[in-house]
């Protein structure tokens, strides 16, 4: 008999708008038994291959038919140290799923969810390490930074991370809100790192706390940078500096990092009734998803495209549209309107879809039709830059530190090296491909790669 794809058990779509606690749960002992049966173990595993950081999945699934949930997570860990990061985070659909060939004529193999099973139920198993008797400083405690400082350490090198805010996690702590990524795996994560002996220090800005010049002074044999892109993208319209406008960066990071939907927060965060949200990736549903739990009275997507090119992942759409965000498609943001300061209403353009552009998508052009959304609040969530702080210290001690025309650090793809000897840059700060946790993850490991042979 056919053994259908399991699926995880979800929280009510209407009880979980009041709360931060996991939407999904885990699969059942049972389900990932069930699960695992469906593997076919091929001999050219196309998962392994859409995979970034290339875990040998069909391995650790055999070790779950075989009902050894150790061995499974000791496979997994021998590529990547953030499992049940991964497995709740990572756009399976497009890299892993994607490739399984069980997917061409039915349902792919729920790779995600054993991943993430198997993450939370394991611990990392610490093994002696012989010191190399070299150092190499980590920039930023994201996806790219603490993968880069697992596999440096295994190496053998002192491995230090400086991390210019007060939490460990980077994006991973301040971006992704805790009801898709519970804070108590992430610390878990953080913990494995900790115990292999990797130092972590925090409130240290790179660039203004202490300069890169000052770390190879200071003898760290190399650097990583992995400060990720924290620097908003905005809509450079009238209005977007109105009192009730945020970007998804700075609205995120005050909820995740700082609490202030609280009414005993320090820094409270103004709630309104009704918010647009302008973008259409995942940290659009994010942003959207968050603004319902904080109170937000009504809350809407508005995007200049059709739903068909919205670049979120399929699950993210589905559990906002269940948690009651709108979506308003085919509007571009012409101006944010004005009352005494604060926003009062926002003006669009009608748009209709064109040809394809160079991203593949069907190119949005303006009608001259135009339409007034009555909204009190408006978060822009459409991406990110690297702030240049790095960059531009870097230059000011004399170390010519090459960037793009955008910001982003200049590096070889395969090494991740930059023009600087023994500097080495990934992640969001120098990004290939879609800017997401796997991606910056794999930078890591190359970087580390690269880094591990320069010591060596």
């Amino acid at each position: 008999m056919t053994i259908s794809r399991q699926k995880v058990k979800e929280q009510d779509k209407i009880e979980r708008r009041t709360n931060f606690d996991p939407v999904e749960s885990n699969l059942t002992s049972d389900q990932v038994k069930l699960e695992a049966s469906r593997c076919l173990h091929c001999k050219n595993p196309r998962c392994v291959q859409g995979c970034p950081v290339n875990i040998q999945i069909p391995d650790f699934i055999q070790a779950l038919k075989e009902d050894d949930l150790e061995k499974a997570g000791e496979i997994i860990r021998q590529t990547s140290m953030l499992p049940s990061v991964c497995g709740r985070v990572c756009p399976q659909e497009r890299q892993c799923e994607g490739n399984c060939i069980l997917g061409i004529k039915g349902e792919s193999i729920a790779i995600g969810a054993l991943e993430r099973y198997v993450g939370d139920n394991t611990r990392a198993s610490q093994t002696d390490i012989k010191p190399s008797g070299k150092k190499v400083a980590i920039v930023g405690s994201g996806c790219a930074g603490i993968t880069a400082a697992a596999d440096l350490r295994k190496a053998g090198h002192e491995v230090v991370v400086f991390e210019a805010l007060h939490k460990l996690g980077g994006v991973l702590r301040y971006g992704i809100p805790p009801f898709r990524l519970p804070r108590t795996f992430l610390d878990r994560e953080i913990s494995n790192l900790k115990e292999m002996g990797v130092k972590f220090l925090t409130n240290v800005i790179i660039g203004k706390s202490i300069t890169l010049k000052q770390l190879k002074d200071d003898g760290f044999d190399a650097i990583f940078i992995s400060s990720g892109a924290g620097l908003p993208k905005m809509m450079n319209i009238k209005g977007e500096n109105l009192n009730g406008v945020y970007s998804a960066n700075e609205f995120l990071t005050r909820v995740n990092l700082m609490g202030a939907w609280k009414q005993n927060s320090a820094t409270p965060l103004g709630i309104g009734k009704k918010v647009a949200v302008i973008g259409g990736g995942n940290v659009a549903m994010d942003a959207a998803r968050t603004a319902v739990r904080v109170g937000f009275e009504e809350v809407s997507i508005m995007y200049r495209r059709t739903e068909k090119e919205l670049p979120a992942r399929a699950e993210e759409i589905r559990h906002a549209k269940e948690e009651g965000v709108q979506f308003k498609l085919l509007l571009a943001p012409v101006e944010i309107l004005e009352k005494d300061g604060y926003v009062n209403g926002m003006k669009f353009e009608v748009m209709e879809l064109g040809e394809p552009d160079a991203s593949g998508r069907c190119r949005p052009i303006g009608t001259g039709k135009f339409v007034i959304e009555n909204v009190d609040t408006v978060i822009v969530a459409l991406g990110t830059n690297p702030n240049p702080i790095i960059q531009r210290s870097a230059i000011s001690d004399g170390l010519d530190l090459k960037t793009d025309k955008r910001g982003y650090i200049t590096v070889d793809q395969e090494s991740r090296a930059t023009n600087i000897p023994c500097i080495y840059a990934g992640g969001d700060v120098a990004p290939v491909g879609e800017s997401n946790a796997i991606n910056a993850m794999g930078a890591g490991k190359k970087a580390a790669k690269a880094i591990n042979e320069l010591l060596s």
